[in-house]
């Protein structure tokens, strides 16, 4: 078996592992009222499909330490999906986005499914919230009853509040600084608490965690998580303005729409002219932007050369995650898996 049969074997485990857990949880739910379906069905799409990149990290994590494989370390690491299903609903809210991978986002589906009701888009937005509310209790409790033993379980147990924590912050930061004079630092700051941690940084030292990893190892785990984290939302940045929506399943218009603050508006801004500052003020933010405003915006980013600086961003940091591998010591199966995932992580294209 090579390493890419067994990284699409470990995916098939994570997704086999989230839909027993999902169907007996929903199961329990439909209990209660069948007038929960629509919600029940948002849970379903949730936890369907994926790059289950997330799951992989913790896995490898766990490897890494020199520990077997094990179905009750994958049912831990599938956790980490359903904390990623969560955030990704919570954050289409935020974002208002209506779609995400080619489907309405939770949202604007559980609005539809309210037609007819007084304020449908209301109460989208509320059972969607919920939605993400229940997903992120749902990702603790998979956690917890995985089927370590309590003893590892409880050496990550301060990982998982900090994980948990630190996302938070990042999505509370990302709305405070919307619309504030853009600044990179502060967008790579958002970058790092909002993606990088929760998608490499803390799956693998959770995983790592779990295993008993020692100090050395899990220093490791960081030097290789942070820079190989920031790198994929740097790269779903640029994806997100200049990707394919076919592939992405993402209008090209969120970002700008929502003129959040990434690390692409910050650079295209620092290079900006003051006539170009002028125009981008125009259409930064404002929701009814349409194709040709897309058009402006992307005419000004690479006048501005900030795609090929944002690409000099991934380049270091893929650097930075690939040498940390030539320094650590792992086992050979770790080390291959852990190399494929940073061409994965930073090389996509949805």
């Amino acid at each position: 078996m090579t390493e890419t049969q067994e990284q699409i074997l470990l995916r098939a485990r994570v997704d086999a592992a989230l839909q027993v857990f999902a169907q007996q949880e929903t199961h329990k739910l439909i209990a209660i009222d069948a007038d929960l379906l629509p919600v029940v069905e948002q849970l379903l799409a949730a936890v369907n499909g994926g790059k289950r990149l997330r799951a992989a990290f913790c896995y490898w994590g766990w490897r890494a330490a020199g520990q077997p494989d094990s179905d009750a370390l994958v049912r831990a690491a599938a956790a980490m999906e359903l904390l990623h299903a969560a955030a990704v609903i919570h954050d289409d809210l935020i974002d208002e986005s209506a779609m995400r991978h080619g489907l309405p986002s939770a949202h604007v589906a559980l609005s539809a499914a309210l037609t007819g009701r007084a304020r449908p888009r209301t109460g989208g937005r509320s059972l969607a919230m919920l939605t993400g509310d229940l997903l992120m209790s749902w990702a603790a409790q998979l956690f917890v009853s995985c089927g370590l033993p309590s003893a590892y379980l409880s050496r990550a147990r301060e990982l998982w509040a900090v994980m948990a924590r630190e996302l938070i912050a990042g999505e509370c930061l990302e709305v405070l600084r919307t619309g504030a004079p853009p600044d990179t630092a502060r967008s790579l700051q958002v970058v790092r608490y909002k993606t990088a941690k929760y998608t490499v940084e803390h799956p693998l030292r959770i995983g790592g965690a779990l295993a008993g990893a020692p100090g050395a190892l899990m220093e490791a785990f960081t030097a290789y998580g942070l820079p190989l984290g920031e790198a994929f939302q740097l790269r779903d940045d640029l994806l997100g303005l200049f990707g394919d929506p076919e592939v992405t399943g993402k209008p090209n218009l969120d970002d700008i729409r929502g003129n959040r603050p990434t690390a692409l508006f910050s650079e295209t801004w620092s290079a900006a002219t003051a006539t170009e500052r002028r125009e981008l003020r125009g259409l930064l933010g404002r929701r009814s932007l349409d194709g040709e405003g897309l058009s402006k915006v992307r005419s000004i980013t690479l006048r501005t050369g900030a795609p090929g600086r944002v690409e000099e961003m991934i380049a270091q940091r893929v650097e930075a995650a690939t040498d940390v591998l030539v320094r650590t010591d792992l086992p050979d199966e770790a080390a291959a898996a852990l190399s494929l995932m940073v061409a994965a992580a930073a090389a996509r294209q949805s």
